[in-house]
């Protein structure tokens, strides 16, 4: 099946009027879970936007820090994604403790790039974007449409770039839910 990056949504149903927002119950950790996944999945191509903006913005003042801090985060998480595919403690490990998973690729990235002396880029330009994201996905509840489309990629009628990105984090299982 191909991978169909989906349409961006609109900026009334991804912050203004339409949009619904509620803190996430902390006492219900897979509920939460869930409700990011999905809300990756539904806004992706917006969060795609929003992140590149960021990246532009921060390109802008320090090109050159800012191609190094992404280099160093796409090389750990391909050797993360390598490590898990071939080593079954690993691939427990991620399937078992998503959140530890990506922390621990990012963990890894600073302190690589605090040695090469990039940490401001890596700080602002690229984990401060996926902050805001993964903010907005906590808070923003789902609509009857955003189900729709995450049931769709769930049963695999569609395939999208961050379903594929969930997949390879070992959260598959979740998207849907």
């Amino acid at each position: 099946m191909d991978v169909q990056p989906p349409p961006i949504r609109t900026l009334d149903d991804f912050l203004l009027g339409s949009a619904r927002f509620a803190l996430p119950d902390i006492r219900n950790l897979e509920r939460w879970n869930n409700r990011i996944i999905n809300n990756l999945l539904y806004y992706q191509t917006n969060y795609f936007v929003s992140f590149l903006a960021v990246l532009g913005i921060v390109g802008y003042f320090q090109p050159f820090h800012l191609f190094l801090g992404a280099t160093v985060v796409t090389l750990m998480f391909m050797g993360f994604v390598w490590a898990a595919e071939n080593q079954a403690q690993i691939r427990r490990f991620r399937r078992n403790h998503p959140s530890l998973a990506l922390g621990a690729i990012l963990v890894a990235s600073y302190l690589f790039l605090t040695v090469l002396g990039g940490v401001a880029v890596f700080l602002f330009g690229i984990a401060c974007p996926i902050l805001l994201i993964l903010i907005h996905a906590s808070v923003r509840l789902r609509s009857l449409k955003n189900k729709l489309e995450n049931k769709l990629e769930s049963i695999g009628l569609k395939r999208t770039p961050m379903g594929l990105l969930l997949e390879s984090l070992g959260q598959e299982q979740e998207a849907g839910s």
